[in-house]
C-alpha cells in the first residue's frame, strides 16, 4: 500500500499548491488613455514587447474560412512550416492540414509541429506516424511522466502557424472538426483566426521557437525561418505572450491596463469568462465612470457546463455594476477578443480566466489600428444579434439547481 500513498499524497499536495497559491491583486497606479502615447510607451516597456508597424491583417471568420486559408498557405511554402497547437484532433480539418504538410515535407520543406500532449493526445499513433514518415518533425509538449508531474497544469494553449517566416495565423481555434462543420444538430463552433503579414510575423516565429527549443533543444537559426520582412500594410501590432514562468503575465497586464484606461467602450468575447476579483472590480469601475461594457459568452451550447455555472455565479456582481452580459444562442462561441475605444483590439488564445492568465503558455496580438477594430466589431455586432441579454431579473430567476451547484464550482475559478 505504501507505493499508492506516495503518489496520492503528491497529487494532494499539487492540488493544494494550485488552489492556494496567492493571487496578484492587479491594479494600475495611474489609468492611461489607450489612445495616448503614454499608454503605448508604458505597455511596451512593461511587457518587454515592441510595437511592429506596417502589418497586413486579414480576419477569417469561422473554420470554413480559416482552415482552407491555412492549407493554402502551407501548400505555398518553400522553406518552412511551423505549427503549434493545444488541440489538434484527427478528422477532416486535421487531414486537410496534414495532407498539405506531408506534401511539402516530401518536397524538402522543413515542417515542425509542437502539440500539447493532453489537448492533442489523439494525434498519437497513426497521425503522428504519417507525419514523421513524410519527414515532418513532431514533439508533444509536456508529456505526462512522473518527473514532470509538478508541471502537469502547464499546457501550451498557443495556436500558431507560421509559413516561410512570412505569413502567420493565430487566434483562438485549434484544429478539430467541431470548428469546421456541424455535428448532427450542433452547428460548427463560432470562432476566428487572423492571417498576418509583415514584421509581426517574426515575433510570432519567436514564440514558436521558444517552445520548439524547450521540446527538442534546437535553436532555430536557419534563414528559411528568419527572412527579411518588408512592410505589408498599415496596422501596428504588439505581441503579447504569456507563460507561467512569468508570475505576472503580460496578457493579464495588458487586460488590466486597457480596461482601467478605457474611456468610452469595452467589448469582450470569450468562451470562458471567470474574471478574478481584481478584474471584476476594474470592469465595474469602468462601467460606473460611463464606459459601455458588453461581454459575449456561450449560452446553453457551452462545451464546459461546469465552467458556465461558475461563470454565471459572478453575473450578479457585474450586472449590478453596469456590465452588460450576453449569452450566444446560435451554438458554441469560442471567439476571444478584447476591443477598447475603437483604438485597440486584442485577439489570440487567452481566455478571461485564471488558467489562461497563470497556468498556460498563451499568445495574443494587440492591434493599434482602427480598421482592424472596426472589422472585428462587425463580427461582434453579429454575435450580439445572435445572443440573449442577461438581465438582473433573468439571472435572479435561474433554476434552483444552478443556485445550488454554482457555489460548489468556485474551484473552477482557479482552474478555468
Amino acid at each position: 500500500m505504501g507505493w499508492i500513498v506516495i503518489p496520492i499524497a503528491f497529487l494532494v499536495w499539487l492540488a493544494l499548491v494550485i488552489l492556494f497559491t496567492p493571487r496578484i491583486d492587479y491594479r494600475v497606479s495611474t489609468p492611461l488613455r489607450p489612445d495616448s502615447d503614454e499608454f503605448l510607451h508604458v505597455v511596451q516597456v512593461t511587457c518587454q514587447a515592441a510595437v511592429h508597424v506596417s502589418n497586413r491583417v486579414e480576419i477569417l471568420t469561422n473554420g470554413a474560412q480559416f482552415y482552407p486559408a491555412m492549407r493554402d498557405a502551407i501548400l505555398q511554402a518553400t522553406g518552412s512550416v511551423n505549427l503549434e497547437a493545444y488541440i489538434f484532433e484527427p478528422g477532416d480539418a486535421a487531414d486537410m492540414l496534414i495532407d498539405a504538410m506531408v506534401a511539402r515535407a516530401r518536397d524538402g520543406v522543413d515542417v515542425r509541429l509542437v502539440l500539447d500532449s493532453i489537448g492533442s493526445s489523439g494525434m498519437r499513433g497513426r497521425p503522428a506516424h504519417r507525419l514523421r514518415e513524410a519527414g515532418c518533425r513532431l514533439y508533444f509538449y509536456q508529456p505526462i511522466t512522473w518527473y514532470r508531474l509538478h508541471r502537469l497544469n502547464n499546457r501550451t494553449h498557443r495556436e500558431l502557424l507560421i509559413v516561410d517566416g512570412r505569413v502567420a495565423f493565430t487566434g483562438g481555434a485549434g484544429v478539430a472538426d467541431w470548428w469546421y462543420k456541424p455535428d448532427g444538430q450542433a452547428p460548427a463552433w463560432r470562432d476566428m483566426m487572423a492571417r498576418l503579414e509583415g514584421p509581426i510575423v517574426a515575433a510570432l516565429q519567436g514564440v514558436f521557437a521558444e517552445n520548439w527549443l524547450e521540446c527538442g533543444g534546437e535553436i532555430l537559426t536557419s534563414p528559411r525561418d528568419w527572412p527579411a520582412l518588408e512592410p505589408a500594410g498599415a496596422a501596428q501590432a504588439l505581441l503579447v505572450k504569456s507563460s507561467p514562468s512569468d508570475r505576472a503575465t503580460s496578457s493579464r497586464v495588458v487586460f488590466q491596463m486597457l480596461i482601467e484606461g478605457a474611456v468610452s467602450e469595452i467589448d469582450i468575447g470569450t468562451p470562458y469568462f471567470l474574471p478574478d476579483r481584481a478584474l471584476r472590480r476594474a470592469l465595474v469601475r469602468a462601467a460606473r465612470r460611463g464606459v459601455r461594457i458588453r461581454v459575449v459568452v456561450p449560452g446553453r451550447h457551452a462545451d464546459q457546463r461546469l465552467a458556465r455555472l461558475a461563470s454565471r455565479r459572478m453575473y450578479g456582481e457585474l450586472l449590478a455594476g453596469g456590465v452588460q452580459l450576453y449569452e450566444y444562442r446560435s451554438g458554441m462561441t469560442h471567439v476571444k477578443v478584447l476591443m477598447v475605444d475603437g483604438t485597440w483590439a486584442l485577439i489570440g488564445t487567452t481566455n478571461v480566466d485564471n488558467r489562461s492568465f497563470e497556468h498556460n503558455d498563451e499568445v495574443n496580438v494587440a492591434f493599434r489600428e482602427a480598421a482592424v477594430t472596426a472589422r472585428l466589431r462587425r463580427d461582434f455586432e453579429s454575435d450580439l444579434a445572435a445572443s440573449n441579454e442577461v438581465t438582473s431579473d433573468s439571472w435572479r430567476a435561474r433554476s434552483p439547481f444552478e443556485k445550488l451547484v454554482g457555489p460548489v464550482c468556485w474551484i473552477l475559478e482557479r482552474q478555468q
